[in-house]
């Protein structure tokens, strides 16, 4: 871990140029009040005060570049050990094979463990470069509508794969609707939130993924779990890049602090907002996105030059409200 006491300085100085910044305005008012010079008495009150504004700017922006070194520090020590876990998994279980004849059935189990130990890397490189190229990278697709129920049902597959959740535990309401994105940023969308929702969940994870129309061209999602919730205090700082409460030393729940970052930025990009609030207390975390989408209707076919007379009779031809199918 990167030791802090250099950072402190910075601050420590901050405050005290505020201290005689003030104490200077406060003097130099006191000595100009009592001879009666109005005009200078303003131009400096105007001038210590820019410069006890500028004083407090710098003081500011000093905290949050501590704040954001000290995310990073913990970011590196994220990534060190997503990267470094998986890959002495992997060596161990080839190790295995190597040294001692091994069934053909755990061989398997071996080669199973091996792909999803790479899949977590792959995860976790793919988290990198998004993040990365996320303010410079140009759209490599356009916009389309995509199957929101497609791609939640195939994300739940994905995040139940990997933290081995049973289907009793994933509780899905899905109403047939599409969503206006980039299918590669839905996924990692999806993905991100549910395996955050499977992390955080309690000691039996049960998650509940809901989609449903949000008003005029808009589609709400909504991943719920039965964790402990997110503080009212980090609601809004769980969106930052890098950050995760606590050290590194000390955490129980793997995670680099890209995550969510990268749900929001995405979330924004298609022109969407994301939220989260509690069920209740200490009874899980709602996270609540809504992006540009509309229902699936059933398609109403007009009628072809073809079809029979009769089917184009009165009593035949009352339209019914169309009904949404999955």
């Amino acid at each position: 871990m990167v030791h802090y006491s250099s950072r402190k300085w910075p601050i420590i100085l901050g405050v005290i140029l505020v201290a005689l910044v003030v104490a200077m305005l406060v003097i130099w008012i006191v000595n100009q009040a009592s001879s009666q010079q109005w005009g200078m008495l303003i131009l400096g009150a105007i001038f210590f005060s820019l410069v006890l504004i500028g004083v407090v700017l710098y003081f500011i922006l000093t905290i949050k570049e501590v704040n954001l070194s000290r995310r990073q520090a913990n970011f590196i020590d994220a990534v060190t050990h997503e990267l470094k876990s998986p890959i002495a998994s992997i060596k161990l279980y080839l190790q295995t094979l190597d040294m001692r004849e091994v069934d053909l059935e755990q061989q398997r189990e071996f080669h199973r463990f091996m792909l999803e130990d790479v899949q977590r890397l792959d995860a976790l490189i793919d988290h990198l470069l998004v993040a990365a190229r996320l303010d410079f990278e140009e759209q490599e697709e356009a916009p389309r509508d995509v199957d929101a129920v497609e791609c939640l049902t195939h994300c739940v597959d994905i995040v139940s794969r990997r933290f081995q959740l049973q289907p009793e535990q994933v509780e899905m309401d899905l109403v047939p609707c599409t969503v206006h994105a980039r299918n590669r940023d839905l996924e990692m969308i999806f993905t991100n939130l549910l395996d955050n929702a499977a992390k955080y969940a309690g000691e039996h994870p049960k998650i509940h993924v809901q989609a449903r129309p949000g008003g005029s061209d808009r589609v709400i999602i909504r991943i719920s779990d039965n964790g402990r919730g997110v503080r009212f205090e980090v609601r809004r700082k769980i969106f930052q890049r890098f950050f995760r409460g606590g050290s590194e030393l000390v955490r129980t729940t793997v995670g680099t602090g890209l995550g969510l970052y990268l749900v929001r930025s995405l979330v924004k990009k298609a022109k969407g907002k994301i939220s989260v609030n509690n069920r209740g207390p200490f009874s899980g975390a709602t996270f609540e996105v809504e992006l540009p989408g509309r229902m699936i209707e059933e398609a109403q076919q007009p009628p072809t030059p073809d079809q029979p007379a009769e089917n184009l009779t009165p009593q035949h031809s009352t339209e019914t409200p169309p009904s949404p199918h999955s």
